[in-house]
């Protein structure tokens, strides 16, 4: 029973959706004091971003961790990731509409980063040239 339960909580597309549902809903929830129409396309944008985000992430951070090194190697790659997320976040939200773009992103964003430094220094200290 263990064995299919940590196939699906290790699954791609799990975490793939699990972003979608927990960072579309703070969307919908950070845009509830607009219309209910506002708000679904702002959860239902912000859905999709962080499904993007979730699935190319842990590339991203593997490939920038190859070009650098020393202490570069261990701020550069979130940093990178985080200026990247958050320029594609305000972008689709201006473009969609979306009433409270700070409040909408913030959330989605803090989630990403922390990620992106927590896998990073992983790799940073064991050396992994991925």
């Amino acid at each position: 029973m263990m064995a299919p339960m940590r196939r699906i909580a290790q699954s791609s597309v799990t975490h793939v959706l699990f972003a979608f549902v927990a960072m579309g809903g703070w969307a919908v929830l950070a845009n509830s004091n607009h219309t209910s129409q506002r708000a679904l396309l702002a959860g239902v944008v912000q859905g999709t971003l962080s499904a993007c985000l979730t699935f190319f992430l842990k590339t991203a951070i593997e490939r920038l961790s190859r070009q650098f090194t020393g202490w570069a190697g261990l701020w550069a790659p979130p940093l990178i990731a985080c200026v990247a997320s958050t320029a594609v976040l305000i972008s689709i939200h201006a473009l969609s509409g979306t009433s409270e773009i700070l409040r909408t992103i913030a959330v989605p964003l803090a989630v990403s980063t922390s990620y992106a430094a927590v896998y990073n220094y992983f790799l940073y200290r064991k050396g992994i040239k991925i």
